[in-house]
């Protein structure tokens, strides 16, 4: 994949009148990134801001006022906004049902920040968000058909505060029944392992994500073993992947045990749906090399091991995505541009958008719809948008959160390089 099937800058969206841009927010475990996108597909400025406590709606809120306020514009320039968030998402009314690593409560966001800024809103699950852009992406430059997106199958798995799978199935973004599809931190992969946030024990989260790699750095420390992590008061994830770069074994233990409970978590999305590509992300996987190595080492002893995996899952079909793609913002923003989910307008009194921001063709519907399953009754499934193509382009720079909760901050991996089997790079933004 070139950097080609990216440049489609000449790509407009029919904003309503006055109001010439988008947001994409991407809620992460420790930090918040939004991205203003304009007219051109052009990302016109960043914004940050810690996921703290306190409401979280005008947490949200200030994060897109502040990136829209370094793009030189306003709430009254915005048509609409799109944000993904880590749990469990009700994507037609908007509510965020259950966001365990948030610790929020059920939280009708949806139709809070419509009220809040006065335009549309759509929320969805920000790993399944990530999962949709990066299908977005991969049509351009293609002629779709109404409807649909192209016949793509792809799984995203982000490593970070959490871990968890988006998956896309024939171009359709696949979400369950429950909203839940995808949750793959919450297979139990050590049965005596350590106790998860979910109530389950020896879950991957609980020994492969950000916090789990700093417990294990941490519990090594604290055991007196010789490290170079012990001239770190509290090493974090990042810590643990340079010290492995560096060759300390302890570090390396423990990046090589990560390694091989991820490698069989894409083992798994492989085999389950079969996709064509797995795309690799998130705060922890922004670590690079030291990170993505032991990954293709454990990926390459299964292939060796079996014909069925070679068959299923070459080498060319795993990717890492750095983090300076900003693929999360991205993702909420592809899901505003296609129309996915309700049309959460703000009430009457407020200035809501006044058409849809997509490239072309007919508004959405005002009343919220049911996401349509495979065989068209069902909410399992929700086409990602209407065929057209177009996406997101300049992504600009990394979500920077701390990997030990989640996000990215550790050292951005080679631009272009090919890691040893495990496939290409995601070409950045």
């Amino acid at each position: 994949m070139t950097r080609k099937d990216f440049d489609h800058r000449d790509r407009t969206f029919a904003a309503g009148a006055g109001r010439s841009v988008v947001v994409g927010v991407d809620v992460g475990g420790s930090t918040m990134t939004a991205i203003v996108v304009d007219a051109g597909l052009r990302v016109l400025a960043r914004g940050q801001a810690a996921t703290g406590a306190g409401d979280p709606v005008e947490q949200i809120a200030r994060v897109v006022e502040k990136a829209l306020a370094e793009a030189g514009r306003s709430a009254e320039d915005l048509d609409a906004l799109g944000v993904g968030v880590p749990g469990q998402v009700e994507v037609e009314s908007g509510v965020v049902a259950l966001a365990v690593n948030l610790a929020w409560p059920p939280l009708p966001l949806g139709p809070r920040l419509a009220a809040r800024l006065g335009v549309r809103c759509v929320v969805e699950n920000d790993v399944r968000a990530a999962a949709a852009g990066l299908a977005w992406r991969s049509t351009q430059g293609r002629q779709l058909a109404p409807l649909d997106l192209a016949p793509l199958d792809l799984a995203y798995l982000s490593v970070g505060t959490g871990i968890a799978a988006g998956v896309v199935l024939e171009g359709r973004l696949y979400r369950g029944r429950h909203g839940l599809a995808g949750e793959i931190g919450h297979f139990v992969v050590e049965p005596a392992g350590p106790a998860c946030r979910c109530g389950l024990v020896g879950c991957l989260e609980a020994v492969a994500s950000g916090p789990a790699i700093a417990r294990q750095a941490a519990e090594a420390v604290a055991a007196g073993r010789l490290t170079r992590l012990r001239d770190r008061p509290a090493p974090s994830a990042r810590d643990v992947f340079e010290a492995a770069a560096a060759g300390d074994p302890v570090a390396t233990e423990i990046a090589d045990r990560v390694g091989r409970h991820l490698a069989r978590a894409v083992h798994l999305l492989a085999m389950t749906y079969d996709v064509d590509r797995i795309a690799i992300g998130g705060g922890v996987a922004a670590a690079g090399s030291p990170f993505i190595e032991p990954i293709g080492a454990e990926l390459e002893r299964l292939r060796r091991a079996s014909p069925l995996v070679r068959r299923v899952l070459p080498p060319e079909a795993v990717e890492l995505i750095p983090p300076e793609a900003d693929i999360g913002p991205w993702g909420a923003v592809a899901l505003v541009l296609a129309g996915v989910g309700p049309a959460q307008l703000p009430p009457s009194g407020t200035s809501p958008s006044r058409s849809n921001p997509g490239a072309t063709g007919p508004p959405p519907s005002t009343s919220p719809a049911r996401p349509s399953g495979r065989d068209g009754s069902g909410p399992e499934d929700a086409r990602l948008g209407d065929g057209r193509p177009g996406g997101p382009l300049d992504g600009g720079g990394s979500a920077a959160d701390d990997p030990t909760t989640g996000s990215s901050a550790g050292p951005a991996a080679e631009s272009g390089a090919e890691r040893p089997h495990v496939g290409r790079r995601w070409p950045a933004g």
